[in-house]
């Protein structure tokens, strides 16, 4: 199994044609296919802990695992978010503005503490916490984001 998911925009709908033309060939895409980028391929888990959850993303590929810490790094301050989906279909999305998330590297990737002083903030992110659980539990792909940017996506 591929530890990256990648996807050429050059491709994606085939190359279109000039008839007649000296020139070369521009290359076309389906409009539906206009935000596309390239996230490593985790195995994420979430877990309760003291005022709210941890979320732990972790790579088998070394390379997949160095550029997921990168992003890491570089969105640090950015609000996580967690959306799980099944066949294309969002069936669960957290944003956790609720609380503090913070990120610590790990041997294999990176785990995202978000946690909250609020009693009422932190029995939310432990709610958000069960439904992904629950979610890829049942099969869903999770993609977690920083910032509204992806980081990872995979499942338990």
């Amino acid at each position: 199994m591929s530890t990256m998911m990648m996807f050429d925009r050059s491709t994606m709908a085939g190359a279109g044609t000039m008839p007649s033309s000296s020139l070369p060939a521009m290359p076309t895409m389906s409009p539906a296919m206009g935000n596309v980028c390239m996230v490593p391929r985790c195995t994420i888990t979430v877990e309760k802990c003291t005022g709210g959850m941890k979320i732990n993303c972790s790579c088998e590929d070394e390379v997949a695992c160095t550029m997921l810490q990168n992003m890491c790094k570089m969105l640090a301050d950015g609000m996580c978010c967690c959306c799980c989906t099944m066949n294309g279909i969002t069936m669960c999305q957290c944003n956790l503005a609720m609380c503090k998330c913070e990120c610590a590297m790990t041997e294999d990737g990176v785990c995202l503490t978000c946690t909250s002083g609020d009693k009422a903030c932190c029995d939310m992110v432990q709610a958000c916490c069960d439904c992904l659980a629950k979610c890829m539990k049942a099969g869903c792909l999770c993609c977690v984001s920083l910032g509204g940017m992806p980081i990872c996506c995979g499942c338990c």
